[in-house]
């Protein structure tokens, strides 16, 4: 994923927590701390505070909660909040990063009463590791295996009462044992544009940027459905206001039209496609007839790895009709056609247009 990481409308892409300034140049994190800050995702909103606040009456710790969906929606933020509102300590780790079990063993070990696991890209973890995870989960005990050959013995450890909070992008690649673990599952949705228009709103104000309803607005409507991007881009903005634009004094103000210049010059088109995605598209219009073409031979042809093309560009281009997934590939849809100013020309094949 090493062009992805380049991209400024990556979802993927994590904020630098040293970017997020105040004019007085203390840190300010733009991630709520309490879920009536945390802005759209109703339904979860509500499930959440449900569980947490019987869980708190109890005097228990929350369920295990697994939090699915794309990139950049906000599992990581809710994780904290979870952590936040239940009183406790927050330890976060991905995926990827447990290698042996006994680096799993001592972060469980360390977990105090009623305090949160967080494991970010659940669905990479190792099958032994994984297996670790079902005892905690379930019973709250860890064993370990200690010594090898006839001179092993099994060690059984004790554990507090805690939370596992896992976030996936891809919930089909989390085994059956462990997916049904999870008393709580939720599934992120992208964010309506008057959702991200409010994420706008809040994020100016934390980091001092004047930002008018049509500013907001057009900001919103290039954000792919996702606050994370939605903040790159207000920041990004801000930038090319400071810079582009003339003031007499204070803080520039980001209207429509300087939204609008600023974000053309990053290329990012008023439907939110950027450079990589309209590649993607014209690739599968232009070499391949508008599909059907297979995703390996797309990723080539594009030269991008094929979980990026899955778990990055796709899901926003499917959601707003630019492309189809099809038994025998990918198909550049009428959407897509008209948006790049492409003639859309119905070819025959037996009498039966082979677009659909």
């Amino acid at each position: 994923m090493e062009n992805d990481s380049k991209r400024l409308l990556s979802p993927d892409l994590r904020e630098n927590p040293a970017e997020e300034l105040t004019e007085q140049g203390l840190e300010k994190s733009l991630r709520p701390s309490f879920l009536d800050e945390y802005v759209g995702q109703k339904k979860i909103k509500e499930n959440l505070s449900l569980f947490m606040q019987a869980a708190r009456q109890r005097g228990d710790a929350l369920d295990h909660v697994l939090l699915a969906g794309p990139p950049g929606l906000g599992k990581t933020t809710l994780a904290h909040i979870i952590a936040h509102e239940m009183g406790s300590q927050i330890h976060s780790v991905t995926g990827p990063n447990v290698e042996k079990k006994g680096d799993l063993a001592a972060i469980l070990t360390n977990l105090q009463p009623r305090d949160v696991l967080f494991i970010d890209e659940i669905h990479r973890l190792q099958k032994m590791i994984e297996e670790v995870l079902y005892g905690a989960m379930e019973d709250f005990k860890l064993d370990l295996i200690i010594g090898q050959g006839p001179a092993a013995r099994t060690l059984r450890i004790d554990l507090p009462k805690f939370t596992l909070v896992g976030a996936t992008t891809r919930t089909g690649l989390l085994s059956s044992p462990l997916r049904d673990r999870f008393g709580v599952q939720l599934r992120l949705d992208f964010y309506p544009i008057e959702e991200l228009e409010k994420i706008v709103h809040r994020s100016a104000n934390l980091l001092g940027i004047r930002v008018d309803e049509s500013g907001a607005n057009e900001i919103a409507k290039r954000s792919r459905g996702t606050p994370r991007i939605a903040n790159r881009l207000l920041k990004r903005v801000r930038d090319f206001a400071q810079v582009r634009t003339a003031v007499e004094s204070g803080t520039p103000l980001v209207s429509r039209a300087v939204a609008q210049a600023a974000l053309s010059l990053f290329e990012v088109d008023p439907r939110g496609l950027d450079m990589m995605d309209r590649k993607l598209l014209l690739t599968i219009i232009e070499k391949f007839d508008g599909g059907p073409v297979g995703i390996e031979t797309l990723s080539s042809a594009i030269g991008e790895e094929r979980d990026t093309l899955e778990d990055v560009y796709e899901p926003y281009l499917i959601q707003q009709g630019f492309l189809q997934r099809t038994p025998r590939g990918r198909m550049a849809t009428r959407i897509a056609y008209e948006h790049l100013g492409k003639s859309w020309a119905e070819k025959s094949n037996g009498g039966q247009d082979s677009f659909f």
